[in-house]
């Protein structure tokens, strides 16, 4: 049998297996749409057939990854990136994620080995490209969260005075939704719609903390439970909750000038060594290529790597001044 014929076989079996599981997925979809049927009103069945014709398109795609890292990761670790995925707000599954680090990772070094032919560089670019997607993930979730402890001031100000107006909780929480954009409304109408399926108020609050992961939010979140529990004026409390954060939010602007030298010598003790090199071989490359051929110099590039990243690591640990 020629090579043709054995990649056409191995291509045919792998596409029916993911057929496979394609058709064992979409029928345990059709049972959970029968049961949701009998319990949802035609409104809501309306909204969740739109939902899912519009997620039908990017399915396909979706359910490789799925598959690639159901195969090469643990179950408890896509709990955990399922969790960091809902911090950065990202439509991913754990396993969906896992899969394009994984695919991202083997065809970037894949693809620079066959363009240098040097399984070192190859196995650089591995690490890199795989590394990629997870610094995209820290980078989002950042964003996301500073810009949620930006907006909870102004919604903690808007549920006290609700409150104070004579609305109840949820009518406050609703406002908040209305008032302020995301991500603060969609997270407050992720908690909503929890308490109106049936979800206790203290558990859908709970579950709200958990997911967007703000020490801000865990302090509203402890004040509100504790007021269900013993009683007290509640907008008062919110209102205190709201100039803490506001003087806190003060102060972290004035150590983040305070520390812009620090992170400027940071920056540039990163960046100068990489450059220079750079640099150097691009105008001398016979020059500086004893350093990566000889076991000296390659001993030297790893020790000098290392307290690269040791002084760094230092520096961060500097300006970080928790508050």
């Amino acid at each position: 049998m020629s090579h043709e014929s054995i990649a056409v076989l191995v291509f045919l079996a792998v596409f029916l297996f993911i057929t496979g599981l394609q058709q064992l997925k979409a029928g345990e979809q059709e049972k959970i749409s029968a049961r949701m049927n009998r319990i949802f009103s035609n409104r809501v069945r309306g909204a969740l057939e739109t939902v899912n014709k519009n997620r039908s398109n990017a399915r396909t795609g979706r359910k490789v990854l799925e598959l690639a890292g159901r195969l090469f990761t643990a179950r408890k670790i896509t709990a955990r990136v399922d969790a960091e995925l809902a911090r950065a707000d990202i439509p991913l599954k754990g396993e969906e994620y896992l899969g394009s680090m994984l695919i991202a990772a083997l065809g970037g070094g894949l693809f620079f080995t066959l363009i240098s032919g040097k399984p070192a560089i190859g196995l650089l670019a591995l690490v890199s490209c795989g590394y990629l997607p997870y610094f995209g993930l820290r980078i989002t979730k950042a964003k996301r969260l500073i810009r949620f402890n930006d907006q909870i001031g102004d919604a903690l100000v808007i549920m006290a005075n609700s409150l104070r107006s004579g609305f109840s909780f949820l009518q406050a929480m609703d406002m908040v939704r209305k008032e302020i954009p995301d991500p603060i409304a969609k997270e407050f109408g992720v908690a909503l719609q929890e308490m109106n399926w049936g979800t206790p108020t203290e558990e859908a609050l709970q579950n709200m903390s958990s997911r967007v992961g703000s020490e801000d939010l865990e302090l509203v979140v402890t004040a509100v439970l504790v007021q269900r529990q013993v009683g007290g004026n509640l907008a008062e409390a919110l209102d205190n909750i709201a100039n803490t954060i506001r003087e806190r939010v003060r102060i972290k602007g004035e150590i983040k000038t305070l520390t812009a030298q620090g992170r400027m010598s940071g920056l540039i003790i990163g960046l100068l060594p990489i450059f220079l090199t750079a640099m150097i071989y691009m105008l001398s490359p016979e020059y500086i290529g004893v350093l990566f051929s000889s076991k000296t110099g390659l001993l030297m590039v790893f020790f000098a790597v290392l307290f690269q990243i040791l002084g760094m690591a230092i520096i961060r640990k500097i300006i970080q001044i928790p508050v």
